[in-house]
């Protein structure tokens, strides 16, 4: 087999890293990791550029019978935002959306209740943010993310994700201020495809990361 692109997601942030630190990175900014798999990669680019690491609680809303395949994505304000033209054309219902939000949102409130503790709320007014993740696949909950961003009044959003879908660059370019996709071929299936491990991350592993990322902020800061 071909030698993937990460080792894992360590690897791949490390790879990001590299990157962004090659163009004009404010002492400012603030990574934003999409949990889980979001914060190893964005621990490596904000542990490799000296900034702050937080997190963007988002939750992927999956079509009911088939839940691999997105129909949007929920925040912490619980108003889902739908692809209504997959939803016309699946005849999903509105209570069947409810109930996947609501069950999507018992995790949101969980992961807050868990994470906060170790990373306090990052103030995005006026800053610079790079938004991460370990690759985008539909893109439901980036869209969501961006907008979020946005709306929190940053500066400016540089997206930076190992690997998506053809076309990600070009897509998300229009989206955000500046677009890094490691890789992004026309044979894309899926995410864990770029990676030899593409082990689940834990709450456990997200605390630990959000921890001594925050501390090694504040050691460098004293």
């Amino acid at each position: 087999m071909a030698e993937l692109p990460f080792r894992d997601r360590k690897d791949a942030g490390a790879r990001l890293a590299e990157v962004l630190a090659t163009m004009q990175i404010e002492p400012g900014a603030v990574v934003l990791g999409l949990p889980r798999g979001g914060i190893p990669v964005g621990y490596e680019i904000a542990r490799g550029l000296n900034l702050q690491l937080d997190f963007l609680n988002i939750r992927k809303l999956g079509v009911p019978w088939q839940p691999e395949v997105a129909m949007g994505a929920v925040g912490e304000d619980g108003i889902p935002h739908l692809d209504s033209d997959l939803v016309r054309s699946l005849a999903i219902t509105s209570e069947q959306i409810k109930r996947v939000r609501d069950r999507e949102l018992n995790v949101i409130r969980e992961r807050k209740k868990g994470y906060r503790g170790y990373a306090p709320t990052a103030d995005l007014q006026a800053r610079q943010v790079i938004l991460v993740d370990d690759g985008i696949a539909t893109g439901a909950t980036m869209d969501l993310a961006i907008e979020m961003v946005r709306n929190a009044g940053a500066r400016s959003l540089i997206l930076a994700i190992p690997a998506g879908p053809e076309g990600t660059t070009e897509k998300y370019g229009d989206m955000v201020d500046h677009c890094i996709c490691l890789q992004g071929p026309a044979d894309f299936n899926y995410v864990g495809q770029f990676y030899r491990n593409f082990d689940a991350v834990t709450d456990e592993e997200v605390c630990e990361l959000l921890r001594a990322s925050f501390q090694a902020l504040n050691r460098g800061a004293s």
